[in-house]
């Protein structure tokens, strides 16, 4: 039974991003002194594009209804090879991945905010709103 809809599995899916996010971000720091790294980064258009292209999902009650699913989906990670921002090749700006991850952060803690007001409105139901 699914309580609220396709909320918790978009908000699972908005934090699925913002992992993969956070790990590009932690990648590139670490590769600051690697000579031709290339920075990483997660498009979120990517993941946008296939969560609008994924099947919907429906409950079936009878065999002749059509059988619908869902795909699983990866963000879309890509290297900006274009990109150099010393003589050494590397492709990492420090600054830029700050940034990156002060905002990251922010994104995940509003969705981790939004799951928990989720879970304590269904533990006011439970506990009879007591």
């Amino acid at each position: 039974m699914n309580m609220y809809g396709s909320t918790i599995s978009m908000l699972e899916k908005g934090l699925d991003y913002s992992s993969t996010k956070g790990k590009m971000i932690a990648q590139n720091s670490a590769n600051i002194d690697t000579p031709n790294y290339r920075a990483k980064t997660v498009s979120f258009n990517e993941v946008l594009k296939n969560a609008q292209s994924e099947p919907i999902h429906a409950y079936r009650t009878n065999e002749r209804h059509i059988n619908f699913s869902t795909k699983v989906y990866q963000p879309g990670v890509s290297k900006l090879s274009s990109l150099k921002y010393r003589q050494d090749g590397n492709g990492v700006d420090m600054d830029k991945e700050q940034a990156d991850l002060a905002a990251n952060q922010i994104y995940y803690n509003a969705l981790v905010d939004r799951i928990n007001s989720k879970f304590n409105s269904l533990q006011n139901v439970i506990k009879g709103g007591r």
